[in-house]
C-alpha cells in the first residue's frame, strides 16, 4: 500500500482545504436551492410540472450516475486535473442555466452541472486525503463533513435571498465569481496526485456503473409521484438490477476494475458502508419531511422554515471547524464515536416526532442531530477511506458520495411514502402532524440500527486487526 505524497502534510494544506471546501460548498447548495424558486420558474419559463421534475432531478441524476465513474478518472488520470474540469464545467453550466429562456435549456444546463458536481465532490475529498498527514485525517474530514452541512442549511436561506433581490437566473449567476476564484486557487495552490500504478481506464465498468446508478435513482425519485408498481418505476428499477448486476459481475472478472469488489471483503469498509447508507436513509427522509412540518404544521414561511433548521447545521459547524468532534472520536475510537453519534441523531429524530405543539422541542431535536451528525458523519467517512489504498482515493470519495446520494434519495422516497401510507395530507394538520412523526419515528429506527450494525462491524474488524498485529 502507498503512502500519501505528503507525509507531514502539505505545507499549505489548510489554505488548500478552505479552497477546495469552497467549491464543494457551491455544488452542495445547488442541490436545495432550486427549490425555493419553483414558483419563480413555474411563471417566467411557462413550466408544466414534468419540466420543474427534470430540472431538480436533471442535477441530482448526472451527479448520482457519475460518481464513481468521476473517483476512478481522478485517480488515473489525475485529481488536480479533475478538480480543475469539474470547475470549469460547474461554471459553464451555471453560466447557461442563468441565462436560459426555456425549460429545456435549464434542464439541459443542470444535467451539465451535474457532470461537474459529480467530478467536484469526489475530487475535494479524495485531495483531502492526500495533502493532510494520516493523524489529521479526522479533523480535515471533520471539516469537509460540516461544509456539507452548511450546504444543506444554507441553500434554502441564499435561494430565498436571491430570489428576494434579484430575477431566479442569479441563484446560478452567483456560482460564477466562486468558480472563477476557485480555479485561480486550484491552480496555484493544488498538488496534483494521482494513482502511481496508472492502470488502465475501465470503460465498459464507467458506463455500467452510471446507467445502473443513475437508472435505480431515477427509481426512487419516481417512486413517489407515480406509483411505486408503475411501469416508469418498475421498467427503471429492472434496468438497475440487470446493469448493477453486469457491473458487479465485470468488476470481478477484469485486471484493473473501477471499484475493487474485494474492498468488501474488508470489515471497516463493509461496516461504514451500511453504517452510511442507513445514516443517509434516515436523516435524508427526516429532514425532508421536516422541512414541511414547519411550514404545514407550525405555520411557518420557506424562509422562516430555513432560519429555523439552521441550528442542526450551525451545530455540526462549530463542533467540526473547533476540531471537538476530532478530538472525542481519537480518544472513543471510531466504533464508539458513531455509536454515539447515531444514538444521539435518532434521539433528536424522536425528540421532533414526540414534541408538543410548539418550536421548543423541534429546536432540542435538531441539536441533537446537530451533535450526532458532527460525531458520526466524519467518523463514518474516515472509516470509509481508511479502508481503500490511499492510491484509491478518488474511489474511496466516489464510494462516499453514491451511498450518500442513494441513501437520501431511498430515505426521502420510502419515508415520504410511510407518510403518505398513514393518510396524510397538508390540508388537514392534525393528520399531517401524525403522519410526519410516524414517519420521523421510522428514520431514528433506521439511523439507530445503522449505528449499531456500523459499530459492531468495525469493533471486529479492529479486534481483526490487532490480532493480526500480536500474531506477527
Amino acid at each position: 500500500m502507498s503512502t500519501s505524497p505528503h507525509p507531514q502534510g502539505h505545507p499549505q494544506r489548510w489554505l488548500i482545504l478552505g479552497v477546495i471546501c469552497l467549491a464543494q460548498l457551491t455544488v452542495l447548495l445547488d442541490n436545495t436551492v432550486l427549490n425555493v424558486a419553483i414558483p419563480s420558474l413555474t411563471a417566467e419559463l411557462d413550466a408544466a410540472t414534468a419540466d420543474i421534475q427534470w430540472m431538480i432531478n436533471a442535477y441530482s441524476l448526472v451527479q448520482s450516475g457519475l460518481l464513481l465513474t468521476a473517483g476512478s478518472a481522478a485517480d488515473r488520470y489525475g485529481r488536480k486535473k479533475m478538480l480543475i474540469a469539474g470547475l470549469a464545467l460547474f461554471g459553464a453550466g451555471s453560466l447557461v442555466a442563468g441565462l436560459a429562456d426555456s425549460a429545456g435549456q435549464l434542464i439541459a444546463a443542470r444535467a451539465g452541472m451535474g457532470v461537474g458536481g459529480a467530478l467536484l465532490l469526489t475530487t475535494t475529498l479524495a485531495v483531502a486525503m492526500q495533502i493532510f498527514a494520516p493523524e489529521e485525517h479526522p479533523r480535515a474530514i471533520g471539516i469537509w463533513s460540516a461544509v456539507n452541512a452548511l450546504g444543506f442549511a444554507c441553500g434554502p436561506l441564499i435561494g430565498g435571498f436571491m430570489l428576494d433581490h434579484f430575477w431566479w437566473g442569479a441563484i446560478f449567476l452567483v456560482n460564477l465569481p466562486v468558480a472563477a476564484l476557485g480555479l485561480a486557487a486550484v491552480v496555484a495552490l493544488v498538488p496534483e496526485s494521482k494513482n502511481p500504478l496508472g492502470e488502465r481506464p475501465d470503460l465498459l465498468g464507467a458506463l455500467l456503473s452510471t446507467i445502473g446508478m443513475a437508472a435505480l435513482v431515477f427509481a426512487i425519485i419516481s417512486g413517489p409521484a407515480h406509483g411505486w408498481t408503475s411501469g416508469r418505476v418498475l421498467a427503471a428499477a429492472g434496468v438497475a438490477v440487470l446493469v448493477l448486476g453486469a457491473f458487479a459481475y465485470w468488476e470481478s472478472r477484469i485486471p484493473y476494475p473501477m471499484l475493487d469488489l474485494r474492498f468488501f471483503r474488508d470489515r471497516r469498509f463493509t461496516g461504514a458502508v451500511a453504517g452510511a447508507v442507513l445514516i443517509t436513509f434516515g436523516m435524508g427522509g427526516a429532514l425532508f419531511l421536516l422541512t414541511q412540518h414547519l411550514q404545514f404544521v407550525l405555520g411557518y414561511g420557506p424562509l422562516e422554515a430555513g432560519l429555523r433548521t439552521a441550528p442542526l447545521a450551525l451545530a455540526v459547524v462549530v463542533l467540526n471547524f473547533s476540531g471537538l468532534s476530532a478530538k472525542w472520536t481519537t480518544s472513543l475510537g471510531t466504533p464508539v464515536s458513531i455509536l454515539l453519534g447515531m444514538t444521539l441523531m435518532a434521539g433528536g429524530l424522536v425528540s421532533i416526532a414526540v414534541a408538543p405543539g410548539g418550536y421548543a422541542g423541534t429546536l432540542a431535536g435538531l441539536l441533537l442531530i446537530g451533535v450526532g451528525c458532527a460525531v458520526a458523519n466524519p467518523a463514518m467517512a474516515h472509516a470509509i477511506m481508511s479502508a481503500i489504498p490511499p492510491e484509491r482515493a478518488g474511489v474511496g470519495a466516489g464510494v462516499n458520495g453514491t451511498l450518500a446520494e442513494f441513501g437520501n434519495g431511498l430515505g426521502v422516497a420510502v419515508l415520504g411514502a410511510v407518510l403518505v401510507a398513514g393518510g396524510a395530507a397538508p390540508s388537514s394538520t392534525r393528520a399531517f402532524s401524525d403522519g410526519v412523526s410516524s414517519s420521523l419515528l421510522v428514520g431514528a429506527v433506521a439511523v439507530l440500527l445503522g449505528g449499531v450494525v456500523a459499530a459492531a462491524l468495525l469493533r471486529r474488524a479492529e479486534r481483526a486487526d490487532s490480532g493480526m498485529v500480536v500474531a506477527h
